[in-house]
């Protein structure tokens, strides 16, 4: 115990709050109905709204970033250790909102095949594609960006920071999500 309550004031004596999330809240309500969560269905990809209250019920990592593939190499060592650690499905997820409208012009396509692909290859994380950049807007982010959110359980903000994680970061989120899955 003593272990976690030290993680957790350091992770909001270290995490980057230019945001509007507050340690030990839930997240502003935010929808995206354009396009929204990807779903894989008998091998067909859908799409269906998705509203953040659907965060609570497991521990997760968010990772919201601009549809940038330079954006999404910031965290990709962070997305590669939680892929090592195999935490319990029914415990740990984790969401990756792709704000296409923070791409560079002319390849929505792209960042959308994309979004598509990320699904089909981890099946058990949660992917939602934001087309009008909903999420950015309401959530105070900044544009052409990358944000980590760890979240327990409950759907509270235990981690929240913008930009590239250094590797002591990526590691106090490891162990943070060890924590709160147990």
């Amino acid at each position: 115990m003593k272990k976690l309550a030290f993680i957790l004031l350091t992770s909001l004596a270290t995490s980057s709050f230019a945001h509007n999330l507050q340690f030990n809240t839930a997240l502003p309500y935010v929808s995206v109905q354009t396009d929204g969560e990807v779903i894989i269905n008998n091998g067909s990809i859908n799409y269906k709204n998705w509203e953040s209250p659907a965060l609570a019920g497991k521990v997760r990592v968010l990772q919201h970033m601009a549809g940038r593939s330079s954006v999404k190499e910031k965290n990709d060592s962070l997305m590669e250790m939680i892929k090592s650690q195999r935490f319990d499905a029914s415990k740990y997820q984790t969401t990756t909102i792709i704000n296409a409208e923070d791409a560079i012009f002319g390849t929505g396509a792209f960042v959308k095949s994309s979004a598509e692909k990320g699904k089909k290859n981890n099946p058990h994380s949660q992917v939602i594609l934001d087309q009008t950049g909903q999420v950015k807007k309401d959530w105070g982010l900044q544009p052409k960006e990358s944000l980590i959110v760890v979240l327990d359980k409950s759907g509270k903000v235990k981690f929240a920071h913008e930009g590239k994680l250094s590797e002591q970061q990526m590691n106090q989120v490891i162990e943070l999500i060890k924590n709160l899955v147990q």
